[in-house]
């Protein structure tokens, strides 16, 4: 993340709290092929940027960060159920340029695995003090039905040729935002700030959420796929709804139309001739900077929300800097 020496050095050591924590969690013994595929995942590392949102947006109203780091580690364990789970439904190999659990152990591991990793969110929650614990989960359960409901969806968007563009941005305000306004809002609850601030907190996370995820999905085209960390062209080999490729046939000419279809279509397809192919369409379709311009206009909302937070200046341009690399991640 490209962020100034003063931010930099923040992140770096929130982060280094969260690794550490997470590195001294066994969340149980026997049996080991239970637990180990969870100290895998939760080891592979990735950006931590929700657990990362929770600790900033603690440390907007309080100076005592280090003790909210076990909640802050729950919403990860949280993200990373979701992971396991997510790539068995993709059919996914890889997982931050490492093989996914269920390719690693077998499907059958990876679904009990997930199981335990989301019961151990609720240990971790409950170590709350009574009245707290109650508001977190309850925000917390609201969260993870919304991430559920956006994952139905997403599947079954695969099979529909008449996803809107209104669909897809609501379907990703459910599966990937709607855990980042939770982060930002349950730091502001640990810290005790008021329903409108955590309100405002929650606005700034949603929307650095669909920008987010827009801006995965470009990547999944058109990134590296060595700084990616997941195979490029995923999304098009699975017939993903994405942004991009709904995008492409609202505004594709007859010709342009028939050869996306024809690639939804095929059951039996070499997968690199389909990416290239999907992506030739994209091109000529001017895609990429259409998706570049939607992605901004988001980032552009979660920074008018942060603007009407009042909290530390400088956890404030902590976060305006993280949101600037999270627009800036390379392809």
């Amino acid at each position: 993340m490209s962020v100034d020496n003063s931010s930099a050095k923040t992140i770096a050591r929130y982060q280094q709290w969260v690794e550490s924590y997470i590195a001294r969690q066994r969340y149980g013994k026997d049996p080991a092929s239970l637990y180990e595929p969870i100290r895998y995942i939760m080891q592979l590392g990735g950006k931590r940027l929700r657990p990362l949102l929770v600790l900033l947006s603690y440390a907007l109203f309080r100076d005592d960060v280090k003790k909210i780091v076990p909640y802050a580690v729950a919403v990860e364990l949280f993200h990373n159920f979701t992971l396991v789970h997510d790539d068995i439904m993709d059919q996914a190999p890889l997982r931050r340029g490492k093989p996914t659990v269920h390719e690693k152990w077998n499907v059958s591991t990876a679904i009990l695995s997930g199981d335990v990793m989301l019961v151990k969110v609720y240990d971790l929650f409950l170590q709350l003090p009574p009245k707290k614990a109650v508001q977190v989960l309850n925000l917390f359960n609201t969260c993870a039905t919304q991430v559920c409901e956006g994952q139905q969806l997403d599947m079954e968007f695969e099979s529909l040729f008449n996803v809107t563009e209104k669909e897809y941005i609501g379907m990703i305000r459910q599966k990937t935002a709607a855990l980042l306004g939770f982060s930002m809002e349950l730091g502001g609850c640990l810290a005790g700030t008021s329903s409108s601030t955590c309100k405002a907190l929650r606005t700034f996370g949603i929307n650095m959420g669909i920008g987010f995820q827009l801006m995965d999905d470009l990547l999944d085209a058109y990134g590296n796929p060595e700084k990616f960390g997941k195979q490029i062209g995923g999304d098009i080999i699975a017939n993903k709804k994405t942004y991009l490729l709904i995008r492409s046939l609202a505004h594709a000419s007859p010709a342009q139309r028939a050869e996306l279809e024809k690639w939804l279509k095929a059951r039996s397809f070499d997968p690199i001739e389909k990416v290239k192919a999907v992506k030739k369409v994209w091109d000529e379709l001017h895609i990429q900077q259409a998706t570049q311009q939607l992605i901004n206009t988001y980032f552009n909302k979660a920074f008018s929300s942060l603007n009407r937070v009042k909290g530390h200046r400088e956890t404030k341009e902590v976060l305006y800097h993280l949101t600037g690399s999270l627009i800036n991640r390379q392809q």
